[in-house]
C-alpha cells in the first residue's frame, strides 16, 4: 500500500470513528466504498466515501453532530467526503426510490464547497451508491457490507445511469466538471454492458478498447491520474456521453430512463 492511501485510509477510520462516538442510533456497519475501497484513490482527486448503516432514524442532534465531524474531518490528502446514512431496513431491501437518513458533502474547492441534506423521502441516487458498497466495500465497522444491503435490481441502476447521461448532455460545455462526467459515464456504460462494477480508471480504460476514436477519455484520465491541465472539448464530453447512451438505451430498449 503506498503511503498516499496509507494517509487516507487512516482519515476514513478516524472519521468513522468519530461519527461512531456522535450517534446514539445503534449501527450496523460502516463501509469504507469508492476509490479509497477498490484501491483507485488518487490523492486530490478522490474522495474519502462512507455509508453509515443505522438502526433507527437519525435525531436532529446527531444530523448536526455529523455535520460538525464532516466539516472538521482531516481528509488525509483526498479531495473532499461524501458521507451517507442510510437505515438498516432500507439498505437490507432497497426500493427504487429509497429514503436516505442523511448526506453530507465536503468539497473544498468546488461549488457548492459543502452540502448538507437530511431525512430525503425518495432517494434514486442511493442505488448505485448502494450496489457499489455492497459489491466493493470495505467495513470499517461492524457487519460485512452484503450483509446488510440487499441486492439493488441491475435495471434500478441502468434507468438512473440513463437519466444522468441524458442531462449531462446538456450541461455537457461544464469544463470544470467535464472529466467527470465522462469517467463516469464509462462506468455507467461497462455496467450496462457486462453488470460490472469497476473504478473510474479501470471503466475508462475499457470504454477507450472499446471505441479508441473517444479522445475525451483519455484526456479524462491524464486529469485524473497525472494532474494535467488541459481542457476537454464540449463536442468530445457530448461524443462520450451519447456514445455510453446510445448503447445503454439499445441493450435496454423496454426500459425507459429514471425521472
Amino acid at each position: 500500500m503506498d503511503d498516499f492511501r496509507r494517509i487516507a485510509l487512516e482519515a476514513a477510520q478516524s472519521l468513522c470513528r468519530a461519527c461512531l462516538e456522535n450517534l446514539r442510533s445503534p449501527v450496523a456497519s460502516v463501509i469504507l466504498h469508492g476509490s479509497l475501497a477498490t484501491g483507485d484513490f488518487v490523492p486530490g482527486r478522490s474522495d474519502i466515501d462512507l455509508l453509515i448503516v443505522v438502526e433507527h432514524a437519525l435525531a436532529d442532534e446527531e444530523i448536526e453532530a455529523l455535520t460538525s465531524v464532516v466539516r472538521g474531518a482531516d481528509l488525509g490528502g483526498a479531495a473532499g467526503i461524501d458521507l451517507l446514512v442510510a437505515t438498516a431496513e432500507v439498505c437490507r431491501a432497497p426500493a427504487p426510490r429509497p429514503a436516505l437518513e442523511l448526506l453530507v458533502g465536503r468539497y473544498p474547492g468546488g461549488v457548492p464547497d459543502f452540502e448538507v441534506d437530511a431525512r430525503v423521502e425518495e432517494s434514486a441516487d442511493l442505488l448505485p451508491e448502494l450496489a457499489m458498497a455492497r459489491d466493493s466495500g470495505r467495513a470499517l465497522h461492524g457487519a460485512a457490507p452484503n450483509e446488510v444491503i440487499g441486492v439493488v435490481p441491475r435495471t434500478w441502476i441502468e434507468e438512473r445511469g440513463r437519466y444522468w447521461l441524458g442531462r449531462w448532455l446538456t450541461l455537457a460545455d461544464d469544463a470544470d466538471n467535464a472529466a467527470f462526467m465522462v469517467l463516469t459515464a464509462c462506468r455507467m456504460w461497462r455496467f450496462a454492458v457486462e453488470g460490472t462494477h469497476c473504478s473510474k480508471s479501470d471503466a475508462a480504460r475499457w470504454a477507450l478498447a472499446r471505441e479508441p476514436s473517444l479522445s475525451a477519455i483519455e484526456r479524462a484520465l491524464r486529469l485524473r491520474e497525472e494532474d494535467a491541465r488541459e481542457p476537454i472539448a464540449e463536442d468530445d464530453v457530448t461524443a462520450v456521453l451519447s456514445a455510453a447512451l446510445s448503447e445503454i438505451s439499445a441493450l435496454r430498449p423496454d426500459v425507459p430512463p429514471a425521472r
